[in-house]
């Protein structure tokens, strides 16, 4: 299993690990982990790294 680490490109922190499923809704993401927690973040994908397991976006 290849879960991901979302970061934030304006300052590169993370804002969730062990994630396992992203969707889009409009300008929301919504972000799942390996054990089922969601969080809703405004904003966009900006680029996925799968060999690295690193998704990063822009958000509010």
């Amino acid at each position: 299993m290849c879960l991901a680490t979302v970061i934030k490109k304006a300052d590169g922190t993370a804002v969730f690990r062990n994630v396992s499923r992203i969707d889009v809704d409009g300008d929301t993401l919504i972000i799942r982990d390996i054990m089922g927690e969601e969080k809703q973040v405004e904003g966009k994908i900006l680029m996925v790294d799968l060999a690295n397991s690193m998704v990063e976006i822009d958000c509010k």
